[in-house]
């Protein structure tokens, strides 16, 4: 007597499920097998570069006006330069979203001025120029003193500040954006006993940036 068996429907839909469900498990460690290639590749070129952060220095800060008028409203106009350099020799940098202001003691004395974005190549460098303006900014009532008591000792000290977003350029892979920061400290001499200004930083200004 031959023997044969007939399997059921249900027998069947299930032995078909576990074959959607092995595809679908193949699929995924497929992918993430090149997902995690990809990534260890990209972390190796990163760690082979290790691309330094961007250097800047101040040149020159010119303030033509700084006055206060009552009450406690500020009106400043200040003229900068800064040099822009990547000290990269295999890394790109692009840099986007800039914005310049300047501060003194802790208060923004300046608006916002907006930068052009702009890509440095390996090893480039770059003069930024910026305009800072101020009309009827508000200032703390202790403001006056401040400049008075700087006034006496012939020095005034500035922070000029750079806010922005960074990218990476390797050959033709292009990081995501980093958000930066830049700071530098002007020390200017009174030249000036009715406003202040024009006043001026010596020129080589190191400052410090952060990424």
């Amino acid at each position: 007597m031959s023997q044969f068996s007939v399997k059921s429907p249900k027998h069947c839909a299930k032995h078909h499920g576990l074959n959607v469900e092995k595809r679908y498990k193949r699929l995924f460690y497929a992918f993430s097998t090149f997902i995690v290639s990809l990534l260890s590749l990209v972390l190796l070129i990163w760690l082979i570069l290790h691309p330094s952060k961007p250097e800047f220095h101040l040149r020159d800060a010119d303030i033509y006006q700084l006055n206060i008028s009552s009450p406690h409203l500020l009106n400043s106009s200040i003229q900068i330069t800064l040099f822009s350099k990547n000290p990269n020799k295999k890394v790109g940098v692009y840099y986007e979203q800039l914005q310049v202001f300047a501060s003194y003691k802790g208060q923004q004395i300046s608006v916002d001025a907006s930068l052009p974005p702009f890509y440095q190549g390996h090893g480039d460098s770059n003069l930024l120029t910026a305009s800072l303006n101020g009309t009827g900014l508000p200032v703390a009532p202790s403001f006056s003193y401040d400049v008075g008591r700087d006034r006496t000792a012939g020095k005034l000290i500035l922070t000029l500040k750079v806010l922005g977003q960074l990218r990476w350029k390797v050959g033709t892979w292009v990081s995501g954006r980093y958000r930066f920061n830049v700071n530098c400290v002007a020390i200017l001499a009174f030249e000036s006993s009715v406003v202040l200004g024009p006043v001026s930083t010596k020129q080589g200004t190191q400052c410090s940036t952060t990424v």
